[in-house]
């Protein structure tokens, strides 16, 4: 079974085992969502998956084993940059196979398995009372209606159509 990450677990045999178990679930099952919802190739999605996991182990290890305190987003996002410039000959790969992965089908399965580690710690959320409820559904209707507004207002001064 695999733990939930929290980021403080050392680069070690097991974290990192952990890692590339956990990326590879996460890829196999965005990959299937990718060619059900979007008839996207099972082998391109699984590709761009792979990619991306590459990407974020690599990142993650840069984290824990470089003397400086960045966080591993910045270098995910930094080798993704830099892979994806045009005149690196990565680029072309690595687009066609990274664009076969979309978004939607990602964040379906991050969710999922927030709301499975939210399960393991369901006594510690019920603590936190209906207020906490209130304010997450606030927080998540506010950041979703203001991605529409700011959608729209962009589609609109680019004038596609809404």
């Amino acid at each position: 079974m695999v733990d939930i990450i929290d980021g403080s677990e050392n680069v070690s045999v097991h974290g990192i085992f952990n890692w590339i178990l956990l990326l590879a679930i996460f890829s196999i099952i965005t990959a299937i969502g990718n060619y059900v919802g979007y008839q996207h190739p099972m082998t391109d999605s699984l590709i761009g998956m792979g990619i991306l996991s590459v990407i974020t182990l690599v990142g993650v290890w840069m984290e824990r084993e470089l003397p400086f305190n960045i966080s591993s987003i910045i270098y995910i996002s930094v080798i993704g940059i830099v892979l994806a410039f045009p005149s690196m000959p990565t680029s072309a790969p690595l687009l066609h196979y990274v664009s076969q992965v979309e978004l939607l089908s990602i964040v379906t399965v991050f969710l999922a398995y927030v709301g499975i580690g939210m399960g393991k710690s369901w006594d510690e959320f019920k603590a936190l009372g209906w207020r906490a409820i209130i304010i997450t559904i606030l927080v998540i209707a506010s950041t979703y209606l203001g991605s529409a507004v700011v959608a729209h207002i962009i589609l609109t001064l680019t004038g596609v159509p809404a």
